[in-house]
């Protein structure tokens, strides 16, 4: 769907849970948006019981709901890119499959949001075979971290090499390109995978406490980026950048795990951010190295 003229910013559409602290979720994904210059819009596909300590409890919205909320939004709001986050159910799954089959949207990035870091479910097992059969393939980019690539593809996922084999393996399940998320490495390295050729996206570690959302905040960024005209790996290289600041500026708000600062553009220089969507060279991000 093409995007409304008249100096109106790119729209991003958000598909996911909803977090109270606003650390993940479609809170940070607005956030996220806003800070790129893109007006973000929202549906919630559960509602989750958590705070900075991590998830208590999840209440699915029923698909029937988030239909119609879709269907509202879609039918009225011109959308350039979607973000998709926790879906929650099966039948949450599907919708989200039927939406995409029959829409136009140029950018789609997938979050498969799976399982909370406190172990709680977020995604049930016949949700995960419909979103690797009809959501995989339907995607421009899929971002699992390591635990998710290893649900999904199947393999052991604990390295660079296992990130590789599974990104290859997404790839070969019908996905078109792939971002195997690696924050929790001891080296922070991401994994890029676009059917033809194997890049590693390197960074320095950023020692804060504030983490909360950091998946939710790359992904956004990435569909921000390319919203904005970037190609993958530009877009890759800015929200690896923009959530490496974020945390660095980050808040260490509640009794948990701290948050992201996602206002620290406007923070540093208010008069300054205007339209651009990024700030050039603000995190220590590596040039790629490339495997063919």
């Amino acid at each position: 769907m093409a995007n409304s003229s008249g100096g109106t910013p790119p729209v991003l559409l958000t598909i996911a849970g909803f977090d109270p602290t606003t650390g993940a979720g479609v809170g940070a994904d607005l956030k996220t948006f806003a800070a790129h210059n893109c007006y973000g819009v929202a549906v919630i596909t559960a509602l989750t019981i958590q705070s900075t300590g991590g998830v208590r409890g999840v209440k699915p919205v029923s698909a029937d709901v988030l239909r119609a909320q879709l269907d509202e939004l879609v039918g009225d709001v011109s959308i350039v890119g979607v973000k998709i986050g926790m879906l929650g159910t099966r039948a949450n799954a599907q919708v989200v499959a039927e939406l995409l089959e029959k829409g136009n949207f140029p950018h789609v990035v997938l979050d498969p949001v799976l399982r909370a870091t406190s172990g709680k479910e977020l995604l049930e097992p016949g949700g995960v075979k419909v979103l690797r059969e009809r959501l995989l393939p339907l995607a421009t980019v899929i971002t699992p971290n390591l635990a998710e690539a290893g649900i999904l593809s199947g393999l052991e996922v604990k390295d660079c090499k296992g990130m590789r084999e599974a990104a290859q393996k997404l790839c070969q399940l019908g996905a078109r390109s792939v971002v195997v998320t690696g924050g929790g490495l001891e080296k922070p390295v991401d994994v890029f995978y676009d059917g033809a050729a194997l890049s590693e996206f390197g960074s320095d570690r950023v020692r804060s406490p504030n983490t909360h959302g950091t998946g939710c905040a790359f992904s956004s960024a990435l569909a921000a980026n390319l919203a904005g005209g970037r190609n993958l790996s530009d877009a890759i290289v800015l929200a690896k950048a923009y959530v490496a600041k974020a945390i660095a500026k980050g808040y260490s708000l509640g009794k948990g795990q701290g948050l992201l600062n996602h206002s620290y553009r406007q923070q540093n220089n208010p008069l300054a951010h205007s339209h651009s969507l990024h700030t050039p060279a603000e995190g220590p991000v590596h040039a790629t190295t490339s495997y063919f």
